[in-house]
């Protein structure tokens, strides 16, 4: 059975975001494997404590290293990638053995796709810079159509995501395409 890593932008609890992964995951139902990948314990990036990994960064890299796709699903900070997610995927650009002139990373090779909840753009300028961090990373970025919702202001006032009509069409073509991809 294919293993997916869902990454989701947010932390926080009611998170757009993390409600869109869990709607995803309840339609890839039992055709994969499916684990939310925790990194709220993960330290900042810092070359300083790099070598020998933090054990939180192995852990993530091992999971990362063990599927056969990540999703991430983001938010949009600021016309930017959130902080934390940026954190998170800095650790997991880097080298897995110090000095290693070809860079092998957790996430070099491995099949990404990305969605994003968010303001009007749907969270597009996150998702743009995501797409070209995962090209930057050497990882195998499922390319077409993405699930991108922009909330209304009903959403944001009972901080509840609608997932009706196009929106789970998307999304459900999303999840056919990408089960197809990995």
């Amino acid at each position: 059975m294919k293993k997916i890593v869902f990454i989701v932008g947010s932390l926080r609890k009611n998170s757009f975001n993390k409600s869109l992964a869990e709607a995803a995951a309840e339609i890839i139902g039992e055709r994969a494997s499916i684990s939310f990948l925790d990194y709220s314990d993960i330290p900042y990036m810092n070359q300083d404590i790099e070598y020998p990994a933090p054990e939180a960064i192995q852990r993530i890299r091992e999971e990362i290293i063990d599927a056969d796709g990540i999703w991430i699903f983001s938010p949009e900070y600021n016309f930017n990638i959130p902080g934390v997610l940026k954190n998170l995927l800095d650790w997991l650009s880097r080298p897995l053995i110090k000095g290693d002139s070809e860079r092998i990373s957790a996430a070099t090779g491995v099949k990404v796709t990305l969605s994003g909840v968010g303001g009007k753009s749907g969270a597009s300028n996150a998702r743009k810079r995501l797409s070209e961090l995962a090209v930057f990373m050497r990882m195998n970025h499922m390319k077409g159509e993405e699930t991108a919702i922009s909330l209304n202001p009903e959403e944001f006032a009972s901080d509840t995501l609608s997932l009706d009509g196009d929106r789970e069409k998307t999304l459900r073509n999303q999840a056919e395409r990408f089960l197809q991809f990995i």
